[in-house]
């Protein structure tokens, strides 16, 4: 089993890195309520832009806002977006990589059209449909999920070509197990690898697209919190009060950063080419 006590994979440097920035920033989003006195949107503008200090950790913004509750509430809604993300991605990704690589006539079909999909960079896709759909927080997972899933899907329907014709999945068919039956039994189960790590890779990117549509304003409407919409707002104070665009972009970097040596660490673990090297 992966994740057993004998396992190597909480040996990894990287893996060990991305989890333990990861906890702290799954306790600050969970137990925001109860760090932090204050609400995410209750102004007092006699405190408008004030440093931080020790009653405002990371100072206040041009409302009187917190920043510290902001950017608490904001990694709350980067990854509730990150995680609804890689569900409706992998929900897809995977039923089409499936159907695409396990029924030949259909990947003719299946494959011709994500080729169009992925000849447009999956961010244009996500801000076209963001400017048409409106913003909000479900309207951003939409679109950001339509925009991933080809990618996950063509990784799926590899994996699912090079493991149909193994033996063990003949020796399975010959004994009559149907096609449902291989595909859960057999396919899935040994195409779990480079799915789980595309799936952090998505959670980053899904982290840092929506921070960029939110940058944009087709992202998570103000006054809800959002790091990419708290960087908006804090380029016209960039010189008087740099905290407002430091604090959020910090945030930002650290969270991209933990998925993808999360997902460079599961790669490296589960990768049989790559484990001889690293161990």
């Amino acid at each position: 089993m992966l994740f057993n006590k004998n396992s190597r994979i909480f040996k990894e440097p990287y893996i060990i890195t991305a989890l333990i920035i990861l906890s702290i920033m799954l306790f600050l989003a969970i137990f925001a309520p109860f760090i932090t006195e204050y609400k995410p949107n209750a102004t007092n503008p006699r405190n408008r832009l004030q440093p931080p200090s020790s009653e405002h950790f990371l100072g206040t913004d041009e409302f009187g806002r917190d920043v510290f509750t902001r950017i608490l509430y904001g990694i709350r809604a980067s990854l509730q977006v990150g995680f609804s993300v890689v569900i409706l991605t992998l929900i897809f990704g995977v039923f089409i990589g499936v159907l695409s690589g396990f029924y030949p006539k259909l990947d003719r079909i299946i494959m011709r059209i994500l080729d169009g999909m992925m000849a447009f960079p999956g961010i244009i896709i996500a801000i076209s449909l963001a400017a048409i759909w409106g913003g909000g927080k479900i309207n951003i997972i939409l679109a950001l999920s339509f925009a991933y899933f080809p990618k996950m899907a063509r990784i799926v329907r590899s994996s699912v070509i090079s493991i149909k014709d193994l033996e063990y999945v003949e020796s399975a068919r010959a004994v009559g197990a149907g096609d449902s039956y291989i595909i859960f039994k057999y396919i899935l189960r040994n195409a779990a690898s480079p799915i789980l790590v595309q799936a952090t890779f998505n959670f980053a990117l899904a982290i840092l697209d929506e921070a960029a549509l939110s940058f944009l304003g087709v992202g998570i409407m103000p006054p809800a919190p959002s790091l990419g919409g708290m960087i908006t707002d804090a380029r016209s104070f960039m010189t008087v009060a740099p905290w407002l665009i430091i604090a959020p972009g910090l945030m930002i970097i650290f969270s991209v950063l933990a998925f993808n040596l999360l997902g460079d660490g599961l790669r490296d673990f589960l990768d049989p080419h790559l484990r001889g090297k690293i161990n």
